[in-house]
């Protein structure tokens, strides 16, 4: 995979621009997957395992792959111990609680509106 530079100028940022740094992070973290993962490692450190039983119906694969994504891009933070089996887990960092702040919006935008956009499907289905 080959990962934009970041040079320092607005560019990189601009969510406008195709080639932006800015639109590589933002796809890479705006996904479903990535924002439940997101939203449960909010709660706290967990487990692959753990992990996987809460995000209803991720695969292992597309878990696996959000999370090294995830990793990454800085948002989260794999600890393995040395024991046997290895014990793997997954904590927000700083960053990616913060984005977590978003997704939260996200998610009460959705509970204020449900009832609306239902309506709005419906309508526009007939």
């Amino acid at each position: 995979m080959v990962t934009k530079q970041f040079s320092g100028s607005a560019e990189d940022a601009d969510l406008r621009r195709a080639d932006s740094l800015g639109r590589e992070i933002f796809s890479d973290v705006a996904n479903k997957w990535a924002l439940l993962i997101i939203e449960m490692l909010g709660e706290g450190t967990l487990r692959f395992s753990e992990l996987r039983g809460r995000v209803e119906g991720i695969s292992h694969k597309m878990l696996t792959q959000n999370l090294r994504m995830l990793e990454r891009n800085g948002l989260l933070v794999r600890t393995v111990h040395p024991t046997v089996p290895p014990r793997v887990e997954y904590t927000l960092t700083e960053a990616g609680h913060g984005l977590r702040a978003t997704v939260d919006g996200m998610c009460e935008w959705t509970y204020r509106y449900f009832q609306h956009i239902e309506s709005a499907r419906r309508q526009f289905e007939a």
